[in-house]
């Protein structure tokens, strides 16, 4: 009776994956014609919009990096200065 329980749940089993391999095809496709439909609707940046948000991180970068190169030196210049004020107390 055991070995019957087994064949009869491989049956269903078997039963189910045919009755739902169809409907995951057609969800799949649906999936793919809803995603080409929402993607007409986005809108795009232009060329010259896109050339200038480059050109305004790639400059926004280059300063920030400047400020920060600067500010380590200032920083760098201070310590130099107490070290030098120190070596020069304590001998």
């Amino acid at each position: 009776m055991c070995a019957m329980d087994a064949r009869i749940n491989h049956n269903r089993t078997n039963a189910e994956v045919n009755a739902h391999a169809a409907p995951k095809k057609k969800r799949a496709f649906t999936f793919i014609q809803d995603l080409k439909e929402e993607l007409k609707k986005v809108s795009w940046t232009t060329q010259d919009e896109l050339k200038f948000s480059t050109k305004m991180v790639v400059g926004t970068t280059f300063f920030l990096g400047m400020g920060i190169y600067f500010v380590d030196l200032v920083i760098k210049g201070c310590l130099d200065l107490v070290t030098l004020v120190v070596h020069f107390i304590f001998g």
